[in-house]
């Protein structure tokens, strides 16, 4: 069942993609932190597992682009991941930051009232259980509140064990293309909305969606005429880079 289905969508319009797009090194309490001075409510971030079962940000498989690490994230513990400098990368203001847990950048949103949108991004290999390991978390930190995160993937076993553990947390299907079963598969996953490259929405697929029960958000929407064709077409969501740019409000 879409957890989501017989009540109202309760996250807002604009989603700050990787907390502050550009601004902060992404998937950072500082990107976090950034988008939220620039009014940002909801925020999207990119999880995955350590070899020891911690869970926290990053997008790429390996360590290099955002870090000073190096070698696969998911095979390293905790404690390694912990010492890797995720800010210098970006600019001398952001030196030293380090990589944030998934429970760190929740208590952040907690504390201030804010949303997340969790993409699941595994280490390959990791799909099912990335799934259930986030989800299991997800579910007990957002216990006793009203609205729980949206977990998205572009991975369908992640999504699945995401649906086995905690089916009462709203799940998303991330599409950077329509295959011939997109919103069948999207249904059969229980999901709450389709999340797509903004390019692929029509006004025929809105509406499919919206009868399906579901909703349409857009990745990542960076331009004006984009995000007013998108709102123009009913959609429901759009994650951007440029939080210093359009007002979320």
């Amino acid at each position: 069942m879409n957890p989501l289905a017989s009540k109202t969508w309760p996250y807002p319009r604009w989603i700050a993609h990787r907390g502050a797009g550009t601004l902060a090194p992404e998937n950072t309490l500082a990107a976090f932190r950034k988008g939220a001075e620039l009014g940002y409510r909801m925020f999207e971030c990119d999880a995955k597992i350590s070899s020891d079962g911690e869970v926290f940000l990053l997008h790429d498989a390996n360590l290099e682009r955002t870090t000073n690490g190096q070698g696969i994230a998911g095979h390293q513990t905790w404690q390694q991941l912990a010492q890797w400098d995720a800010g210098s990368w970006h600019s001398k203001e952001f030196r030293g930051e380090p990589l944030p847990t998934l429970k760190q950048v929740s208590d952040f949103c907690l504390a201030n009232g804010f949303f997340l949108n969790i993409e699941l991004k595994p280490t390959p290999g990791t799909e099912l259980m990335t799934g259930e390991v986030v989800a299991k978390q997800a579910a007990q930190i957002w216990q006793h509140q009203d609205v729980p995160p949206l977990l998205t993937s572009f991975q369908l076993e992640s999504l699945q064990g995401a649906l086995k553990v905690a089916p009462h947390i709203p799940r998303g299907l991330l599409l950077q293309e329509m295959t011939n079963t997109w919103l069948e598969t999207a249904l059969e996953l229980h999901c709450s909305a389709v999340i797509c490259q903004y390019a692929l929405w029509t006004p025929d697929r809105v509406k499919a969606v919206h009868q399906a029960g579901m909703r349409c958000l857009s990745y990542t929407v960076n331009d004006d005429s984009v995000a007013q064709y998108l709102i123009k077409m009913n959609t429901d969501g759009l994650i951007t880079d440029r939080v210093d740019h359009f007002s979320p409000f």
